[in-house]
């Protein structure tokens, strides 16, 4: 069974070891058909005295929030309309589309779009899944929506995935996909037709 060693820096907390130890366990499953308790990884420490590349002592880099984890934090500040909290996640350059192409650099946009959409909405979350790559990490979280539509009636249930480019801990971009428009559409019908 596949043994992974890893040299690193002292200085490191346990949370961020235990986490590379489980994302090098998690690399090693995607290419090899070994099973979780065949992979054994282990975390070598060396003092930073003891450490040198090219003729300079080295200390330890940062260690990053989980690519999830920024994603939970941004949607948190968004669901409370903390729109500066919001902004400090985003990296230059960043994007959102959502649902009929529409695609917003800035926050605010977003909001004046969604505006006569509902009065408010927010996410009930099913799963976080991540997927890391050379040039940062894919998150995808998907659940379901619930709110209250303009006329003050309540909606819940409507399906929802959102998909996040994170890089350095910075969001790159958000993709957004829903069911929002087709519940509304058929509640414009139901109520055509007299129905409520």
């Amino acid at each position: 069974m596949p043994v992974v060693t890893l040299t690193l820096i002292e200085g490191y907390d346990e949370e961020t070891r235990q986490t590379l130890c489980t994302r090098l366990t998690d690399a090693v499953q995607g290419v090899i058909a070994a099973p979780t308790d065949g992979v054994t990884v282990i975390v070598h420490e060396v003092a930073a005295a003891n450490y040198m590349r090219g003729r300079v002592s080295r200390k330890p880099g940062a260690s990053l929030k989980a690519p999830s984890q920024v994603v939970r934090d941004f949607l948190a500040a968004m669901e409370a309309r903390d729109l500066a909290r919001a902004r400090g996640f985003l990296a230059d350059g960043f994007a959102m589309t959502f649902p009929g192409g529409a695609t917003f650099t800035r926050l605010e946009d977003l909001v004046a779009w969604a505006a006569p959409r509902y009065a408010r909405v927010a996410k009930t979350y099913e799963r976080f899944d991540e997927a890391i790559a050379e040039d940062g990490a894919c998150v995808y979280c998907f659940g379901t929506l619930h709110g209250t539509w303009l006329d003050g009636v309540a909606f819940e249930g409507i399906r929802f995935i959102d998909r996040f480019t994170v890089q350095g801990g910075k969001l790159i971009d958000q993709r957004v996909w829903n069911d929002m428009a087709e519940v509304a559409a058929d509640r414009l019908v139901a109520g055509r037709a007299g129905h409520p």
